[in-house]
This record gives C-alpha cells, sequence and structure tokens, in this order.
C-alpha cells in the first residue's frame, strides 16, 4: 500500500501494513514454521491442525507455501477448500497464516502461498509486483490444492486480505473453480499506485509512468530499481511516533516490529508500476457471480476500496459487506477481538457456500 504521494522511506514501509496499540513481539525465531502470528502452531500434533510446508511451481516458478490441514485429518475424507492470499509485501507467516489456521481450525484444508517473486518462492528479479503474476499465484494456489488429497474439488473458496484482497476479488471473475469468495481489507493496488489514496497522487501521474518507463530501460541493461525500497529493521520508535496516525504508524509497527519477518518486505520493483497503474480490481467486476462476502474496519482509511468493490460486483445474488466496528487496516490481521469476529464470520459465510 505505497502511496504514490509519500517519499519518506519510512511512510512508505509503513504504508504496506500497520497495527495501532501496543502488541507483544512474535519473533519468527521461535517458530520451527517462522510464523509470526499469535496462536500458531509450533509442532505437529496428533488429533490437532497440522501445517505442512509444500513447494509447486507457476508458470515455472518455485512457490514456497503452507497448507494447514484440519484436527484428525483423513485423506481418504473429503474436505472443503480454502487458497488464501497475502497483503502486498507480506508473506505466509503473517496474517495469510493466521487466516489459513483459523479456517482449518473449523474443518477446511487451506493454502497460504508465498506471491511469485516475493518471500520464499523464486523469480527475478526480486520484488516484481505485477497483477498477472499475483492473479496467476491465487489459480496455482487453486491448482495444487485440488490435487491435494483429501480436497473436495466441487467445495473451494477463496479469501484474499489486503492486496491479495484486490487480487483474490479479480481471480474469482474468471476463475469458477473458485466456488465463493471472501476478502479482507481488501486494497485495490492498481487504483492506489495510479491514483494514490483518495486520488491525493492524480496530478503525478504522467511523471510517475515516465519514471516507471525509464526503469523498464534500465532494467533491459540489468539494473533493477525500487520504490518504497526501506529498511523495517531500522525503523526507530521517534520515526514511527512522527508518521501519521492509522495505516503508516500501524505499518510501521506491524511488519517492522510486532510481526516482522525476514522475507516481507515492503518494497516493488519501479518497472512494475507500467502494469500496476494500468491495471484495477474492480474493472470486470460483475463477472463475479459467486457468494461474495467483503469485510473490513469500520475505522480504516482503506475502506472505500472496499466499498466501490462491493457496488461493482452486480453479478452476483449472493453477497455481503460488513463492517467490523472500530476496526482499523491492519488491526484486522492481529487484534484478537476483531480476529475472532472475522474469523467467526467467514466461518458462517464459508460454511453456507461451500
Amino acid at each position: 500500500m505505497n502511496f504514490a504521494k509519500l517519499s519518506s522511506p519510512f511512510v512508505l514501509a509503513a504504508a504496506l501494513a500497520g497495527v495501532s496499540g501496543s502488541v507483544a513481539a512474535a519473533d519468527y525465531r521461535n517458530n520451527p514454521f517462522t510464523l509470526v502470528y499469535d496462536g500458531a502452531i509450533r509442532q505437529n500434533e496428533a488429533g490437532k491442525v497440522n501445517i505442512r510446508p509444500v513447494s509447486y511451481t507457476v508458470n515455472g516458478i518455485k512457490i514456497a507455501a503452507n497448507v494447514y490441514t484440519p484436527a484428525n485429518f483423513n485423506p481418504n475424507k473429503q474436505y472443503p477448500a480454502i487458497v488464501v492470499a497475502h497483503p502486498n509485501g507480506g508473506v505466509k507467516e503473517q496474517v495469510a497464516g493466521l487466516y489459513a489456521q483459523k479456517l482449518a481450525e473449523q474443518g477446511y484444508i487451506t493454502i497460504a502461498a508465498n506471491a511469485a517473486y516475493q518471500g520464499a518462492s523464486g523469480g527475478e528479479p526480486r520484488q516484481t509486483d505485477k497483477p498477472f503474476n499475483r492473479i496467476n499465484d491465487v489459480h496455482g494456489m487453486v491448482d495444487f490444492i485440488s490435487q491435494f488429497k483429501g480436497v473436495d474439488t466441487k467445495r473451494i473458496g477463496a479469501l484474499g486480505i489486503c492486496g491479495g484482497g484486490g487480487y483474490t476479488f479479480a481471480t474469482a471473475q474468471s476463475d469458477k473453480r473458485i466456488k465463493s469468495v471472501a476478502t479482507v481489507s481488501l486494497f485495490n493496488t492498481g487504483l492506489i499506485r495510479r491514483n494514490g489514496m483518495n486520488d491525493s497522487a492524480v496530478a503525478t501521474i504522467q511523471e510517475r509512468l515516465a519514471k516507471a518507463s525509464q526503469a523498464r530501460n534500465l532494467l533491459a541493461k540489468g539494473e533493477v530499481q525500487y520504490e518504497a525500497n526501506a529498511d523495517l529493521t531500522k525503523i526507530t520508535d521517534e520515526q514511527i511516533a512522527q508518521m501519521p496516525a492509522g495505516l503508516y504508524r500501524d505499518g510501521a509497527e506491524y511488519y517492522g516490529k510486532t510481526h516482522f519477518h525476514p522475507n516481507s518486505t515492503p518494497r516493488y520493483t519501479t518497472e512494475s508500476l507500467l502494469d500496476l497503474m494500468t491495471w484495477d480490481a474492480t474493472d470486470q467486476a460483475e463477472l463475479i457471480d459467486q457468494p461474495l462476502l467483503m469485510i473490513a474496519g469500520s475505522a480504516a482509511d482503506t475502506r472505500y476500496m472496499t466499498e466501490q468493490a462491493f457496488a461493482k460486483a452486480t453479478g452476483t445474488k449472493n453477497k455481503e459487506l460488513v463492517l467490523i466496528d472500530g476496526a482499523s487496516h491492519i488491526e484486522t490481521y492481529w487484534k484478537p477481538e476483531y480476529v475472532k469476529q472475522i474469523s467467526a464470520k467467514l466461518t458462517q459465510f464459508f460454511g453456507k457456500t461451500l
């Protein structure tokens, strides 16, 4: 969620995430699967939800993923499945893993995968961030989980969070293997890369496209340029305190401190803007005919993106918009009271639609 009008690397970093208030740090080094969310699995035990690191390829790129299986999983039975797409700059060990585990606790086989070019997945240049790739990441999760023993291929759902929400929303427009779709704190990456938050950067669109075009020239020569190229580990508490309240300040805390993971980074290639700025998650929203659940925080400054996407999804007869009272954008990632509400709503929705 890098907003084009912002130049400070610390603000750019923060714009990818967020928590507000204080929360105890989750150290990835203290978890054998490097998970950094509250209540994360530490070991596989009989009779409980288990986690299975897996890998597969999408368009020739090796993808790293985690599959969560329900308690007392029996591969000879049939289970509904849900694919979970992570936020921009995030990785499977953070909020995507949290909701994947929560849904597995309710009897679903779930998968959370690192996007191609990001996290533990392959792809060069690193942090290439293009809609085509991110949409194919969701297709790829469906491909893989469809072949996982025990999955009922007629009952596959999709959940996308933040940027992953926008890409999942777009994927569901065409991929009818996805029988129901949900988003949490949807972030329309193309819209924000183009116009900025609340259209704050419209005046600089041509300037930024020219910069991205030049970056494409440099990339052809082997030089990679990046946006939001900040080191989250070097952000101080004083710098965080100086950031605007809300998404930016919350993000620095979440990604840089409380839920830090070394594979997570806010940066993306400047050349990616050529694709991002000409794309919008809602362009063919009317093609979604599956049941649709969209969740956002009532206090989130990104709430309008969920509301816009919801309004444009005119092709489904079964859709619901849920606002979590008092929640900001990334408080939906971690705050126990909000996670509990969201998990309950997701369980209810997928229970009715899968």
